[in-house]
C-alpha cells in the first residue's frame, strides 16, 4: 500500500518538465515513477522490475530530461542511449521523450532502428542529438561504421531487457554495455528477472537501487473484453458499425488527446450520433454539465481522454470503447472500469492496429484475462438491427394513439394528384426519406489491403497477425534463395525472433530478407541474392531464443 499519494512537484523534476507533463494531463506519479524518479535524478544506477504499462517510460524519461539541463548536442555522440527490443517500442519511447521535452528547446531526440533508411539516421547523428532510442542491431551498425560513439554517454537505459533476451539480442546488449564509459549511469527495466538478465545486473550495474512493482491491474469479471483488428479500414467506419449493432446505453469512447476528443465527437455527430467530448482542461462546471447530460440520456456517447478516466463515475455506462489502445496497462484497467460497475455487466471493446497486437498481448498478460477477438459487424447484421429498430419505432407510435389522420390526408392528396401512384410507392418513399441519413440497408465494408495482403484472409489467430508484418512490404522477387531452419512454431518461435536473430547476429542485411514461413517443427526463410559460404556459416552460428539452430539450403 502507498502511504500517501505524491504529486510530481514533490519528486524534484525540472520546472520545464513539470509544466509540460501537467499540460499533458499527468497528475500523480504511478508507483514505479514515484520509486524511480528521485534515484535517477541522483544519477544512481537503477533496476526496476515492472510490467509494461506501469508507466516506466516516464519513470526514466522525466528524470533523464531534468538531468540534461543546458546539454549541448555533439556530433555522433549522444548524452543518452535507450535500447529497446523492437522498432515499435523504440518509436514509442522516442515520441514520449519528444513529448515530455517540448519546453526544453535544447533537447534533440532521434530513433534508430532496422527497416529504415540509414541516410536519415546518419544525418540526425551527424547534426547531433542528445537522446538516441534504438534497437540493438541498428545501434551496433552505426557504432561499427563510426557514426555513433558512446564515449561521452551519461546514461544508458535497457528497456524491456527480458524481451531482448527472448529475442536473442542479449549478446548485442552486453557488447554495447561494454563500450559505455565507467561514469555512465545505467538503468535497467524488465518485467521478469531470468538468470541472464541478473548476470547483466551483477556485471554492469554499480550498487543499483532495486525496485519491484507488483501488478495490481485487475479487471472486473462482469466486464466482457473484446477487440477488433483494424486492418485495411478506417477506424471511424469500424466504430460506426460497432455502435450500429451493439445494444448500448451510455458509451464512453477513449482517445489519447484533447484534439482527438473533438475530432471523434464531430465525426460521430455527422453520422447522426448524439455525442459530446470531455478533456482534462475543462472547468468543473462544464464537466458536471456533460456528466449530467450523460446520466439523463441527453447525451448517449462521451469521448474522453485518460485524464478524466479515473474520475468518471456514471452508472449508466454499458460500453467502453478504446478508439486508441492505451500504452499504460493501468490506464486500460481504469478505462474499462467505467463500465460493469456495482456488479452489473459491461462491455469493453478495443480497436487494435496490427502493430499494436504485441501491446494487446502484454495487457492480457498483466490483467490475466484473454481478450477475445470480435468480428467486424457485417452489413447484414446492421441491416437486420436497423430494420427491426425501425419497425419497433413505428409500433411504438401506433401504440401511443397519436393523431395520425392529418398525415394520411397528405398521402391521399398525393394519390389524387398523381393517378399513376399507389399507397405502396408512397410508403416506400416515406421510409426512404426518413432513413436517408442512416440507410436501413448496409453493405459490407470494403477492406483495402496493400498489394502484399490482398490475397490473404484475416488472421485466424493472434500469432499469425503478429507475424504478418514480417512478410508485408518485403521485396517480392524470383532472385531468392530458400533456407530451412530446424526450429518452428512448436518451439514457441515467431517470425520476428528469426528475423531479429538473422539480422543482428548473422549480419544479414534486413532489406535482403524476404518471406518467412513457420511450420510445426521447422521454418523457411528467403534471402535475396547469392548467399556466400561465409554468410551461410554466420547464419548457422545464430541462436534463436537461446537455442542453437541448424540451417540447410532448401
Amino acid at each position: 500500500m502507498r502511504k500517501q499519494e505524491l504529486t510530481f512537484d514533490q519528486l524534484g523534476l525540472k520546472k520545464e518538465v513539470l509544466e509540460q507533463i501537467k499540460e499533458l494531463g499527468y497528475e500523480n506519479p504511478t508507483q514505479i515513477q514515484e520509486d524511480s524518479i528521485p534515484h535517477v535524478l541522483e544519477r544512481r544506477d537503477f533496476l526496476g522490475q515492472a510490467q509494461t504499462g506501469t508507466g516506466k517510460t516516464a519513470a526514466f524519461a522525466l528524470p533523464i530530461l531534468s538531468n540534461l539541463k543546458d546539454a549541448k548536442c555533439k556530433k555522433y555522440s549522444p548524452d543518452v542511449l535507450v535500447l529497446a527490443p523492437t522498432r515499435e517500442l523504440a518509436i514509442q519511447v522516442a515520441e514520449s521523450f519528444k513529448g515530455f521535452a517540448k519546453k526544453l528547446s535544447n533537447i534533440k531526440v532521434t530513433a534508430i532502428y532496422g527497416g529504415q533508411d540509414y541516410k536519415g539516421q546518419i544525418r540526425d547523428l551527424q547534426l547531433g542529438v542528445n537522446i538516441v532510442v534504438g534497437t540493438t542491431g541498428r545501434v551496433m551498425d552505426h557504432m561499427k561504421n563510426g557514426k555513433l560513439f558512446l564515449e561521452n554517454l551519461k546514461c544508458l537505459v535497457l528497456d524491456e531487457a527480458d524481451e531482448m533476451l527472448r529475442m536473442g539480442f542479449i549478446d548485442d546488449v552486453k557488447t554495447i554495455l561494454s563500450e559505455t564509459p565507467d561514469s555512465c549511469q545505467r538503468l535497467l527495466f524488465s518485467a521478469t528477472m531470468p538468470r541472464d538478465i541478473q548476470h547483466i545486473v551483477n556485471s554492469y550495474l554499480r550498487d543499483p537501487v532495486k525496485v519491484q512493482i507488483k501488478s495490481t491491474t485487475n479487471t472486473a469479471a462482469t466486464i466482457r473484453q473484446r477487440y477488433i483488428l483494424v486492418r485495411g479500414l478506417k477506424k471511424m467506419d469500424v466504430l460506426d458499425r460497432i455502435l450500429s449493432v451493439e445494444k448500448t446505453d451510455g458509451v464512453i469512447i477513449f482517445v489519447k488527446t484533447k484534439a482527438d476528443t473533438v475530432t471523434v465527437a464531430s465525426s460521430l455527430k455527422e453520422l447522426g450520433y448524439n455525442s459530446a467530448s470531455m478533456s482534462g482542461d475543462m472547468s468543473q462546471q462544464q464537466r458536471e454539465l456533460i456528466l449530467n447530460y450523460l446520466k439523463s440520456g441527453k447525451v448517449k456517447i462521451l469521448i474522453a481522454t485518460d485524464v478524466v478516466a479515473r474520475g468518471l463515475d456514471v452508472d449508466c455506462i454499458s460500453h467502453v470503447i478504446n478508439y486508441e489502445l492505451p500504452t499504460d496497462h493501468e490506464a486500460y484497467v481504469h478505462r474499462i472500469g467505467r463500465t460493469g460497475r456495482a456488479g452489473r455487466e459491461g462491455d469493453a471493446i478495443s480497436l487494435v492496429l496490427s502493430r499494436e497486437l504485441r501491446q494487446l498481448n502484454s495487457i492480457e498478460r498483466t490483467i490475466k484475462v484473454n481478450i477475445e477477438e470480435m468480428e467486424i459487424p457485417t452489413g447484414d447484421a446492421i441491416t437486420t438491427k436497423r430494420v427491426n429498430d425501425f419497425k419497433r419505432k413505428i409500433l411504438e407510435v401506433i401504440g401511443r394513439n397519436e393523431n395520425l389522420e392529418k398525415y394520411y390526408k397528405i398521402c391521399e392528396s398525393i394519390l389524387e394528384e398523381n393517378e399513376n401512384l399507389n399507397e405502396k410507392k408512397i410508403i416506400e418513399s416515406l421510409i426512404f426519406l426518413s432513413q436517408k441519413d442512416k440507410p436501413l440497408f448496409v453493405d459490407d465494408l470494403l477492406i483495402k489491403f496493400d498489394k502484399y495482403d490482398r490475397n490473404e484472409s484475416f488472421e485466424n489467430n493472434r500469432r499469425s497477425s503478429r507475424n504478418d508484418r514480417f512478410d508485408r512490404n518485403r521485396r517480392q522477387s524470383d532472385d531468392f534463395e530458400k533456407f530451412k531452419i530446424n526450429i518452428g512454431e512448436n518451439d514457441g518461435i515467431e517470425k520476428r525472433n528469426i528475423f531479429g536473430a538473422i539480422v543482428n547476429q548473422g549480419g544479414i542485411n534486413p532489406k535482403s530478407i524476404g518471406q518467412i514461413r513457420l511450420y510445426d517443427n521447422y521454418s523457411i526463410i528467403k534471402i535475396s541474392g547469392q548467399v556466400s559460404n561465409k554468410d551461410f556459416d554466420n547464419i548457422n552460428k545464430v541462436k534463436i531464443m537461446g537455442k542453437n539452430i541448424n540451417v540447410e539450403r532448401a
